[in-house]
């Protein structure tokens, strides 16, 4: 019995443990029954990610390969050409063309011949020389006798009697003057010497020739008179007036040719001859 009983146990026992095997097994089938589907799940939703990548891979090189290019077209623009504004030609210049075109083919008239002056106009002229003369020589009461005349008689012409009128104010002035000027030969020569060195040179001229009149073989005041002369540019007197100075003291030479003064005269040759020469 205990043989019967132990098989008994046995049989009970190898069947339990057929059956909680039996479970396991079908736990383990079910677990991996439901880990599969997941696997295939995660399988089937990696590849087409994978794909993309490689996919993406490329498109990214070819980005990176054309994205230089694009900054190289960016980086050079083409050139922009502008178009010149036309020209807006001003109508005034093309009618002054126009009008200058026209005057340089047609030829110019000839200006009329000056009008031929009056018999009152010639007379009043040459009474107008004869007076200025007279000025011009330091003869002022002979010169303001001639203009007062001269506007008198010439009044209608316009021209002349206004010039008159001028040259006989200053020899009315100048008759003035005479009244307090010095009467003897040396005060006028002094004076004339003050006018030349101020260089009021007219001035100059007036004295020395009034002391002349007074003294007229004076060799300084004809030297005086000279240097006066050449300062206003006339050498022909000037050199006149030297030539009487040294006949009459020979030895003005030697200041001659040292004096400024007459700087004017000595690129003539009559100058070199007078000054230069050995007396006779």
């Amino acid at each position: 019995m205990s043989s019967s009983l132990t098989k008994g146990l046995r049989r009970s026992t190898s069947r339990s443990k057929a059956k909680t095997s039996a479970k396991t097994a079908k736990r383990v089938v079910k677990a991996r029954a439901s880990a599969k589907p997941k696997a295939r799940r995660a399988t089937s939703a990696k590849p087409p990610a994978r794909k993309a990548a490689v996919k993406a891979r490329p498109a990214k090189k070819a980005a990176a390969k054309a994205r230089p290019a694009v900054k190289a077209r960016k980086a050079a623009p083409k050139p922009v050409v502008r178009k010149a504004a036309p020209k807006k030609v001003d109508t005034r210049v093309k009618k002054t063309q126009k009008l200058a075109a026209v005057r340089a083919v047609r030829p110019t008239p000839a200006p009329p011949p000056p009008r031929p002056p009056t018999q009152d106009e010639s007379a009043a002229l040459i009474a107008f020389e004869r007076a200025h003369k007279e000025f011009a020589r330091g003869r002022f009461a002979e010169a303001r006798n001639q203009f007062r005349i001269l506007v008198d008689k010439y009044s209608q012409v316009s021209e002349v009697a206004a010039r008159a009128r001028t040259y006989l104010a200053i020899a009315e002035s100048r008759l003035r003057t005479e009244s307090i000027l010095p009467r003897d030969a040396d005060s006028l020569y002094d004076r004339g010497v003050i006018e030349l060195n101020r260089g009021e040179y007219v001035a100059a001229q007036e004295m020395f020739e009034r002391a002349l009149k007074r003294e007229p073989e004076a060799a300084h005041i004809h030297y005086g008179l000279a240097a006066t002369r050449a300062r206003l540019g006339s050498i022909d007197l000037a050199l006149e007036s030297l030539q009487k100075a040294l006949n009459l003291q020979p030895n003005l030479r030697v200041r001659a040719q040292h004096d400024h003064d007459l700087n004017p005269l000595r690129n003539d040759p009559d100058f070199d001859r007078l000054i230069f020469s050995q007396p006779s």
